[in-house]
């Protein structure tokens, strides 16, 4: 296993386990969380993990209860229909991306190594960072890094990226670094560069849209008294999961039906998000940032 759950004993006992119960582990990266999920199910239980990420399914236990599925979680309802698993007990994403994924300098994942500008998630992907760097408009590129890297001076990161790439397109995340760095003060760059790394990837792989995709088949497929627990690791994940589990839609804003019922379909099972002890972020630092979340679908009126 070469990741390290992060919140796990939380997020394991926030899913309130049924021991003959069906499971979704959407995001099973090393497959930290669906050991333990497993380790809870009698034989009748049963686990479907999703991962888009093909080096992921080399971390799979040999377990007959557990189903698989390399594919994007936004694909969550049709492949629970087509293995008849159809409503689940519970579903659990982690969001973040692995510590393997960022140390694989090949993927172009991390900033502290030279490596290609790729950051799929999925390889059957063929749109990479490169494409977004070399291809997007200066307007294009100040707004992703705007918007997805929460970055103030995306205006002068936009620009930079525009001139540096009419001597030569970009091809390593070195060299993109190089580009940007009149931009970042030096005591902020590690985290200036990683936020810029997060746009990119975020626009790469599409995530966010991915999220509300899934959020949104979550409540189709759970059964009532059902379970939802979400660990997410920046702002722009953690309020899309909040606004939908406290008003079922992204907005934020509680919609009604024609006799004035709440159109919202889980509730909260804690108001507030779930962050991991101290003693978890010294043992691993990139717990620092990760939110929990838990809601439960509402009995059917």
């Amino acid at each position: 296993m070469y990741h390290e759950p992060v919140l796990l004993h939380e997020s394991i006992e926030g899913l309130n386990i049924c021991s003959s119960g069906v499971y979704v582990d959407a995001t099973f990266g090393g497959g930290g969380h669906a050991r333990v999920i497993l380790q809870q199910l009698d034989t009748d239980g049963r686990l479907v993990a999703f991962d888009q990420d093909p080096e992921a399914e080399a971390n799979k236990p040999e377990d007959e209860r557990l189903i698989f599925v390399n594919q994007n979680f936004r694909y969550l309802k049709n492949f629970l229909r087509l293995y008849d698993m159809v409503p689940v007990d519970g579903i659990l994403a982690d969001l973040g991306v692995s510590s393997h994924q960022f140390d694989e300098a090949k993927r172009g994942f991390s900033t502290r190594f030279d490596g290609p500008l790729d950051m799929r998630m999925g390889k059957h992907q063929t749109f990479t960072a490169a494409d977004v760097v070399n291809s997007y408009s200066e307007e294009e590129l100040q707004h992703i890094i705007s918007v997805y890297g929460e970055i103030k001076n995306s205006r002068c990161m936009a620009r930079l990226i525009c001139e540096k790439r009419k001597e030569k397109l970009f091809e390593t995340t070195f060299e993109l670094e190089n580009a940007v760095g009149k931009c970042i003060p030096p005591t902020r760059k590690n985290k200036m560069l990683a936020m810029l790394f997060q746009a990119l990837r975020i626009e790469v792989n599409q995530e966010l849209e991915a999220l509300k995709s899934f959020l949104e088949q979550t409540v189709d497929v759970l059964k009532p008294g059902g379970r939802l627990v979400v660990i997410s690791y920046h702002s722009l994940e953690d309020r899309l999961v909040k606004n939908f589990i406290k008003t079922g839609n992204f907005e934020g804003k509680i919609k009604k039906d024609f006799f004035g019922n709440d159109l919202v379909d889980l509730k909260p099972v804690v108001n507030k998000a779930i962050v991991p002890r101290e003693e978890e972020i010294v043992r691993n630092s990139r717990a620092r940032s990760a939110r929990l979340r838990i809601a439960e679908k509402k009995a059917d009126k």
